[in-house]
C-alpha cells in the first residue's frame, strides 16, 4: 500500500485560505482526470467540503507524489502553490487511513462527533467510481471508513460531543437560548437544496419554526423539499420558491440560512439593508437607499472616519440633546470603534448593539435614507431607532429576538454554511442583523469541550487502522501465493499427462484416485508455507515475504500479475481448507 493524502482543513489553514480553495464540481472532475494522468498516481478521489479539501491518491513514488498532488490542487483551486504550501499537510501509508477514519469518525470535524461527514465521504467514493479513478486501494479504504464511522457512532457516545454544523450554528444564532424556544414560530428561507441545505431545512421543522420557504436555482429540486418537509410529521408549512423571489422573501422572514454551490455572493450587504430597512418607518421620505462597503468585511461603516472628530472630552457629533447617560454610551462606542476598526464585534455572534430613545434618530425619518458621511454613532443610534419602529409599520410582523448578551433585537438572523461564503461578511455591521458563518463558528467551536467519548473512538480508530494495514499487506501477497497455486495445478496436470502415456491400460477410476492422490501431496505440501507467509506478511514490515516466494520459486513479475487478475474473476478461486493456502 502507498497511499498518499495531501490536502487542507480548517486545522490547517484560515477559512479565506479555504474558501478561495474550494472546488466546484467540475474542478473535482478535471482534478482527477490530472491526477490520474500524472505519472505517480494509478488511482485517486478527493474529498471536498466546506471545511477541508483533500486529494487521495495510490502512489508508487512518495516525494514525486507529493510534489505533483499538491501542484494539481493548487492549479485547481486557484491559490498559487506558494501561498497553498504553508497550509498543506501529507499523510502517507498507515498515517493516511489513520486521518481518513478519525475524518469519517468527526474527531477532524469542526464540530467533534457530527455525522455528516459520512455523507460527504460517501460522496467522494462514488465520484471516484463514476470517473473510473477509484481503484481496489481507494475502493477498499473509503467503504472501510464509512464502516468504521457508523461503528464509531453506533458503539460509542460521539454524538454527544458534538453535533452538525447546522445545529451548532443554531445554537450560535439563539445566543444561550434553548434552539427549541428560539426557534418556536419563525419563519424561516432556506436557500439551496442540497444535502447541507436539506439538513437544515430537516433541523429547522424539527426544532419548531411555523414555515420554511426554500429557494433554489432548480426549482424541481426545491418543490421536492419542500414537500418532504410537509410530509415529515412536524407541522411546518413548507413552499418553494424561484431564486427571483430571495430578495422579497428576505422582508418577511426571522432566519436565514444559505448553502449553496455559488462561487459568488448570493446575498450582498446591500440586500440584507434593503430586507430589514423596508417598512421600519412610517411616511417614508423619497431618498437614496443606503449602501454598505462589502469589499471590506472587517472594516470600519462607511463615513467612520469621522469618529476622530470626537473631542478629547468624549463629546460625539451629533449628540446634541441627549442625556447624560446616552452620551456615555456613544462615548465608549466612538472610543470602541477608533481602537478595535469595528463596532461592537463579538466574534461568533455578530450585531450592532446601540440604546437610545425611538425619536432621537439622527439619520431622519427614512430607516434607508443615505448613509453616506454618516458617521459609526449615528449609524449605531438609527440602528436603535429602526428597530424602535420596524413592528408597527412591518408588513407582517416579525417575532424579535432578545440576546442575552446585548439584549439587542435582533431582526433577521442568518447563517452561512457555504464555502466559499454565500452571504457578504459586512453584514454584520447593519442593525438588527446578527450573522454567523463558517468563519465565527470556527472560532466558537475552537474551545468547545470533547467528551469522554472521544478517548473510545480513538481508540476504535487504533484498531481499525492496524486491521486495514494488516489486510492490506495480507492482499499484497495474496498474487504471489495464487501464481505459486497456479505452477503447483500446472506441475501436477503435467504430471498426470505423463503417466498416461507411460500407463495407457490404467481405468476412469484409477486414474482419478492417482490424479488426487498427487494433488493432495501438492496441497499439503504447500498448505502451511502459504499460510505462514500470508500472516508474517500481515505485519510491519512484512512485503519482502512476497518477493522471497517470488525469488525461491521462480515466478516472474508477469505470470503473477496474470494469474491473479484470473484468480479475481474465478469465484472458486477463494481460500477454503481444502486447497492449497
Amino acid at each position: 500500500m502507498s497511499l498518499l493524502v495531501v490536502g487542507l482543513s480548517h486545522r490547517s489553514a484560515p477559512v479565506s485560505v479555504l474558501e478561495r480553495a474550494s472546488l466546484a464540481a467540475d474542478a473535482k472532475v478535471k482534478l482527477l482526470h490530472d491526477t490520474l494522468a500524472a505519472e505517480p498516481a494509478t488511482e485517486a478521489t478527493v474529498l471536498a467540503t466546506c471545511n477541508r479539501i483533500e486529494l487521495y491518491a495510490d502512489v508508487d513514488k512518495f516525494h514525486a507524489g507529493v510534489a505533483e498532488l499538491s501542484t494539481l490542487l493548487a492549479q485547481h483551486s486557484g491559490v498559487a502553490l506558494e501561498e497553498l504550501t504553508p497550509y498543506l499537510y501529507v499523510h502517507y501509508e498507515d498515517r493516511a487511513v489513520h486521518h481518513l477514519f478519525s475524518v469519517a469518525c468527526g474527531l477532524d470535524s469542526m464540530v467533534v462527533g457530527e455525522g455528516q461527514i459520512l455523507g460527504q465521504i460517501k460522496d467522494a467514493l462514488a465520484l471516484g467510481q463514476e470517473l473510473h479513478t477509484a481503484g481496489r486501494l481507494i475502493n477498499d479504504l473509503f467503504q472501510q471508513a464509512l464502516r468504521v464511522g457508523k461503528r464509531a457512532h453506533s458503539e460509542t457516545g460521539i454524538d454527544r460531543a458534538g453535533q452538525s454544523l447546522v445545529t451548532f450554528g443554531l445554537e450560535q444564532l439563539a445566543v444561550g437560548t434553548p434552539v427549541a424556544e428560539w426557534a418556536a414560530g419563525k419563519r424561516a428561507l432556506v436557500i439551496g437544496a442540497g444535502s447541507m441545505s436539506s439538513l437544515a431545512a430537516a433541523t429547522l421543522a424539527r426544532v419548531g419554526v411555523a414555515e420554511i420557504v426554500v429557494a433554489n436555482r432548480t426549482a424541481d429540486r426545491a418543490e421536492r423539499l419542500a414537500e418532504i418537509l410537509v410530509a415529515s410529521g412536524t407541522g411546518v408549512s413548507a413552499v418553494a420558491v424561484p431564486m427571483a423571489r430571495v430578495a422579497e422573501e428576505l422582508t418577511r422572514v426571522d432566519v436565514v440560512v444559505s448553502c449553496t454551490g455559488a462561487t459568488g455572493l448570493v446575498l450582498t450587504a446591500d440586500d440584507v439593508l434593503d430586507a430589514v430597512s423596508w417598512g421600519s418607518a412610517p411616511d417614508p421620505a423619497p431618498q437614496s437607499p443606503a449602501r454598505l462597503d462589502s469589499a471590506d468585511a472587517a472594516g470600519s461603516v462607511p463615513g467612520s472616519a469621522r469618529l476622530d472628530s470626537a473631542d478629547p472630552a468624549g463629546s460625539v457629533p451629533g449628540s446634541e440633546g441627549l442625556d447624560s447617560a446616552d452620551s456615555d454610551v456613544l462615548a465608549r462606542l466612538v472610543a470602541a470603534a477608533r481602537d478595535g476598526g469595528r463596532i461592537a464585534d463579538a466574534g461568533a455572534v455578530r450585531t450592532i448593539a446601540g440604546g437610545v430613545e425611538a425619536d432621537g434618530c439622527p439619520v431622519g425619518p427614512d430607516g434607508r435614507a443615505a448613509l453616506t458621511g454618516v458617521d459609526a454613532n449615528s449609524l449605531e443610534l438609527h440602528g436603535t431607532w429602526a428597530d424602535q419602529g420596524e413592528a408597527a409599520a412591518q408588513r407582517q410582523p416579525r417575532r424579535s429576538i432578545r440576546t442575552q448578551a446585548h439584549a439587542t433585537t435582533v431582526r433577521l438572523a442568518l447563517l452561512d454554511l457555504a464555502m466559499p461564503r454565500d452571504i457578504d461578511a459586512a453584514v454584520h455591521r447593519i442593525p438588527g442583523v446578527r450573522l454567523v458563518d463558517i468563519e465565527s463558528l470556527a472560532e466558537a467551536s475552537a474551545d468547545a469541550p470533547m467528551a469522554a467519548d472521544v478517548d473510545a473512538v480513538r481508540a476504535i480508530v487504533a484498531q481499525e487502522v492496524a486491521a486495514f494495514g494488516a489486510a492490506q499487506r495480507a492482499a499484497h501477497i495474496t498474487p504471489t501465493v495464487v501464481a505459486l497455486r497456479a505452477m503447483a495445478a500446472e506441475v501436477v496436470a503435467m504430471e498426470v499427462a505423463r503417466l498416461d502415456g507411460r500407463v495407457p491400460d490404467l481405468d476412469e477410476r484409477q486414474r482419478a484416485e492417482v490424479t488426487q492422490t498427487v494433488r493432495r501431496v501438492v496441497d499439503k505440501l504447500l498448505h502451511a508455507p502459504t499460510v505462514r507467509v500470508k500472516q508474517l506478511a500481515s505485519e510491519p514490515g512484512g512485503a519482502g515475504y512476497a518477493e522471497a516466494l517470488r525469488e525461491l520459486f521462480d515466478l516472474g513479475p508477469q505470470t503473477v500479475a496474470s494469474v491473479s487478475r484470473a484468480d479475481a474473476a474465478d469465484p472458486m478461486n477463494d481460500d477454503d481448507p481444502g486447497r492449497a493456502s
